[in-house]
């Protein structure tokens, strides 16, 4: 049995299977309903349920909360219909322009950036043609059938036929099985599977509000491909990136950053370290870094924000700057979750 779904504002509509989830019968319609980890662990696909009835399957609580659901909220990644259901959700947006696709690629190159983070580039079949929004991620496809997500860094205009290559930003996860490998065993020229482009996190560019740009650890990786992508389009809006970590190591690309500076006279940067050691020489700003928006904006009214990075960071993030007048729809957020998140 199947049931049609209507998506407020826009007016879109597509079926979906009983056993299928509302985002799955959404994408494989070409209706891009928001999304990030598509495992209830991360939140970013939660929307409000205007009308019909869902099952849900598996999800964490912080993805969505009892109280949540019970007030209608739902999260399209793991609901399934059992009748029609009208879903409000203004971040909708077209994907058939750049279909999934799964790829072998090369190992291209491996650089340290610090003692945990590794800047893996990875080389595109000849013949591929892959197109993707700058911010969006790709799914590593391992052996034993798990999968593991990370951004891709450089914009699409970067790619270059017949040798194109994507960079991803990957940290040391201690004992986890794919980074441990990264970290370890992994050589140029080793071959990997890959599937993408997947999310829906991406500049909006039909707007000329201020941006805020909130990352945390590698969750600057999709931060820097957008970057690119807005001085390769002479995007001129106001932009201010926030990036945190615990220690100035973890701005493992800080020098790149600075540089931009004298290319985008509209990009101002703040670097935020929570955890300096005195050894470190750390001058700069101290805190969380979402709390250094808010300290140098406590309105944020008039403004988009793009945050990515660890969950607790995007979550708090999110509920402190509605609460400084940023409207919700105007939040994007790719929240990294770790297999041991998911689990």
């Amino acid at each position: 049995m199947s049931f049609q779904i209507t998506v407020q504002p826009s007016g879109r509509q597509f079926q979906a299977d009983a056993d299928q989830t509302l985002l799955a019968a959404g994408l494989q319609a070409g209706v891009g309903l928001p999304y990030g980890c598509k495992d209830g662990a991360c939140g970013s696909c939660k929307c409000k349920k205007i009308s019909g009835e869902v099952q849900h399957g598996e999800h964490q609580a912080k993805a969505l909360s009892a109280d949540e659901e019970a007030a209608g909220f739902v999260l399209t990644c793991c609901a399934q219909p059992r009748s029609d259901v009208v879903l409000e959700s203004r971040q909708v947006v077209e994907v058939g322009a750049f279909p999934v696709k799964k790829m072998p690629v090369r190992v291209l190159s491996l650089e340290k950036k610090s003692d945990d983070v590794m800047v893996v580039k990875l080389q595109l079949p000849a013949n591929d043609v892959t197109q993707y929004r700058a911010g969006q991620y790709v799914d590593f496809l391992l052996r034993d059938g798990d999968r593991r997500s990370y951004s891709m860094a450089n914009a699409p205009h970067t790619l270059v036929p017949g040798q194109a290559a994507i960079e991803l930003h990957i940290r040391h996860m201690p004992g986890g099985k794919f980074t441990d490998h990264v970290f370890g065993a992994m050589k140029e020229k080793e071959i990997q599977r890959i599937e993408g482009p997947q999310g829906t996190f991406f500049l909006r560019e039909d707007s000329d509000k201020p941006i805020v740009l909130l990352a945390s650890g590698t969750g600057f990786a999709p931060i820097k491909a957008m970057l690119e992508h807005m001085q390769h389009q002479g995007i001129s809006r106001p932009v201010t990136l926030y990036w945190g970590g615990r220690r100035p190591s973890d701005l493992y690309l800080d020098d790149w950053v600075q540089a931009q500076l004298a290319l985008m006279p509209q990009l101002r940067y703040v670097p935020v370290v929570s955890d300096a050691l005195p050894d470190d020489g750390w001058t700069g700003r101290t805190g969380f870094v979402h709390l250094a928006v808010l300290q140098d904006m406590p309105d944020l009214s008039g403004h988009q924000v793009y945050a990515c990075g660890a969950p607790v960071v995007v979550d708090a993030a999110r509920r402190d700057y509605v609460a400084a007048g940023l409207p919700a729809d105007e939040f994007y957020a790719d929240a990294f979750t770790s297999a041991a998140d998911k689990a």
